[in-house]
């Protein structure tokens, strides 16, 4: 929690860029998949449209552009992420030292799937940590920036917002983790934030605490 407060009565987890390093590998594939599709999009774009949000957030966004995707567009990014993420995904370094020495209750709140979340897990060697307590946009009316997926996943663990401590690495995160009146800290040392200031991006977002290290993951 912030310095001088006592521990949280349960830390909420992101996946993406907090337990696994895939943020990079999934902007990839939307952005090849949108080259299948006729539509140009960098992974530096897909990064700074995306980061955080789901795949609804991409309907609605090239919707808006009046570009509709076709209705194989999700189920085959799907694919492609999954068979990514099953080859390649990493967690990041450190992380399942530092779940392992908590003593508070902790649950993975993403905007991903349950799918992609499950296997994120399951290939990284992090599920023993989590069991079933995970949480996905999926479940909620409402995704990141807005606080809905944070509120069900402290409801669902008999936890108070005023005590849960986030763990974010994106700017719609760190923004619905504060809309919920949640602490937040903001974490930078994924692969994605190598040439982005991520302290300067999540500080702007209303993150408590940076950090890049989870072996600095209790330093005040």
């Amino acid at each position: 929690m912030n310095e001088g407060q006592p521990q949280p009565d349960l830390i909420i987890f992101d996946c993406d860029g907090v337990l696994v390093d895939s943020e990079l590998l999934s902007c990839r594939c939307l952005s090849e998949a949108l080259a299948e599709v006729g539509l140009a999009l960098s992974e530096a774009q897909a990064l700074e449209l995306f980061l955080g949000r789901s795949t609804k957030a991409i309907e609605q966004h090239y919707r808006d552009l009046g570009q509709s995707l076709p209705d194989s567009f999700l189920p085959g990014l799907k694919s492609r992420v999954l068979e990514s993420f099953a080859a390649s995904l990493e967690p990041i370094p450190g992380v399942g030292a530092v779940i392992s020495g908590l003593t508070v209750p902790v649950c993975v709140a993403s905007s991903s799937d349950i799918d992609r979340v499950s296997l994120s897990l399951d290939v990284t060697g992090l599920r023993a940590h989590f069991g079933d307590r995970i949480y996905t946009a999926q479940m909620v009316a409402r995704g990141k920036p807005a606080p809905d997926l944070f509120l069900y996943a402290a409801d669902k663990m008999g936890a108070q917002p005023a005590r849960t401590l986030v763990v974010e690495d994106s700017v719609s995160g760190v923004q619905a983790a504060k809309a919920a009146g949640m602490t937040v800290w903001g974490f930078v040392g994924g692969s994605h934030y190598r040439a982005r200031d991520g302290r300067a991006i999540l500080s702007a977002a209303g993150a408590d605490r940076l950090f890049a290290h989870m072996s600095d993951f209790w330093e005040a």
